[in-house]
């Protein structure tokens, strides 16, 4: 699986994730030191935290897109220097309208990531280890989030919260640089994949037998599998987005923990999810293995995980103690971050290869509405009610109605000669 330089891509797919979610990470554990400053009530401080995903659900798909047409390579590469940027320019930010603006830009600079880690896990890797890979590659996410908490809290209470976010931007600027350096978008001919690889690849579930053309982007978009896969995908977020944006002022503000405390008590969930990321990879490649059935592992995995956060962000929400909050919310993050990669492995699965960043970024967007929709509300119910429960009870609920469409309506895409010369829209499933 790690042969052929597959390995060094990895490593630095992994690290972009560690570092894009020590950045976004960075707003919400400062949270606190930032709404004193900017004189910020509960829903302004949503809002601003909902700026980020304005730009980023955006990009999300522009970004697919730009992968399938430049290549990866290019892209995140741009995508890690604009961040970075403005990760930085974040400490300069002076009221409101000057931070907001500067999140709506530094979600623009994320939002192509993740499609343009599975492209590149798309270029680069067989069916039969994409989960694994993918999960290797995107878990990065949730030890950036680990670290974050330590890191920031320290530095804010000793340096000032404005230093934390020029450090984060320098580190991903060196990354640009190796990854520019070092890194090509798919393995070159002297380096091309085994031929039991080849072949595996040309069973995947999207085309017909013997079919070569591309099917029209439009065709893709309007797949229900692609369109539940991302209510699926917008409950996920839902409650990550939550857990990332809200969760750290939850502790400081309804348990009444000091800054250093809650640095570290957001530390716990972030790093049983990294685990989760992880494992989740292993167990479809090994259910598909068992089973021969690609969309059944993806699938069986989404919807049991799925549930089992719901519940437990639910429970996480009608506790009376920190340790049953910070346990109870350690049990949801576990869960969802085990379906994680496969929202991005059915697209994989079911799309043709020289759709999956399009498909995926489309679908990202759709799923990232969540993040423009969600901070904001629960600021709003915090400011309203003087609670979070109701909060913790939707994002459950959410998480029900998603596992519940993956369930009935995901199933492997047919398409025809006719999908693929554009002509019309056959129906499918």
């Amino acid at each position: 699986m790690l042969s052929k330089g597959r390995g060094f891509i990895l490593v630095m797919l992994f690290l972009a994730g560690v570092i894009n979610y020590m950045d976004r990470s960075a707003l919400s554990v400062a949270a606190p030191f930032i709404q004193k400053s900017f004189h910020l009530d509960a829903a302004h401080l949503g809002m601003i935290f909902s700026a980020f995903f304005i730009g980023y659900a955006l990009f999300n798909f522009i970004g697919g897109y730009a992968s399938d047409l430049f290549g990866p390579k290019k892209v995140l590469s741009a995508s890690m220097t604009f961040w970075s940027v403005f990760a930085g320019l974040t400490a300069v930010t002076f009221n409101f309208i000057s931070l907001f603006i500067a999140r709506v830009l530094f979600g623009m600079g994320e939002g192509p990531l993740s499609s343009s880690q599975s492209k590149m896990v798309n270029n680069w890797f067989p069916q039969k280890s994409r989960a694994r890979a993918l999960a290797i590659a995107m878990s990065g996410t949730s030890l950036g989030g680990a670290i974050s908490g330590p890191v920031v809290g320290v530095i804010a209470l000793n340096w000032g919260w404005q230093v934390s976010f020029i450090i984060i931007a320098l580190i991903g600027l060196v990354w640009a640089a190796v990854w520019w350096k070092f890194v090509k978008d798919a393995p070159g001919r002297a380096e091309v994949v085994e031929e039991e690889e080849e072949e595996e690849e040309a069973t995947v579930e999207s085309t017909t037998a013997g079919e070569s053309a591309k099917t029209p982007l439009s065709y893709y978009l309007k797949r229900p599998t692609v369109l539940f896969t991302a209510v699926a995908f917008f409950a996920y977020n839902y409650i990550l987005f939550f857990f990332l944006t809200w969760f750290p002022s939850y502790l400081t503000d309804a348990r009444h923990l000091n800054i250093k405390e809650m640095s570290f008590a957001t530390m716990i969930p972030w790093t049983v999810g990294f685990v989760g990321f992880t494992l989740g990879g292993f167990i479809i490649d090994y259910v598909y293995k068992k089973t021969g059935n690609a969309m059944f592992s993806r699938k069986v995995v989404l919807v049991t995980c799925l549930l089992g956060s719901a519940v437990s962000i639910g429970l996480a929400g009608l506790v009376n103690t920190t340790t049953g909050a910070v346990t109870l919310m350690a049990s949801a993050v576990f869960f969802l971050y085990l379906t994680a990669i496969t929202y991005w492995a059915i697209i994989q699965d079911t799309v043709q290869k020289e759709r999956v960043g399009g498909v995926g970024g489309f679908m990202h967007f759709l799923a990232n509405i969540s993040g423009i929709i969600g901070p904001t509300v629960t600021g709003f119910i915090v400011q309203s009610t003087g609670q979070f429960t109701s909060a913790f009870l939707l994002a459950g609920g959410l998480a029900v109605i998603g596992a519940l469409c993956v369930a009935f309506f995901v199933k492997p895409i047919q398409t025809s000669k006719a999908a693929v010369s554009g002509k019309s829209t056959p129906s499918i499933n």
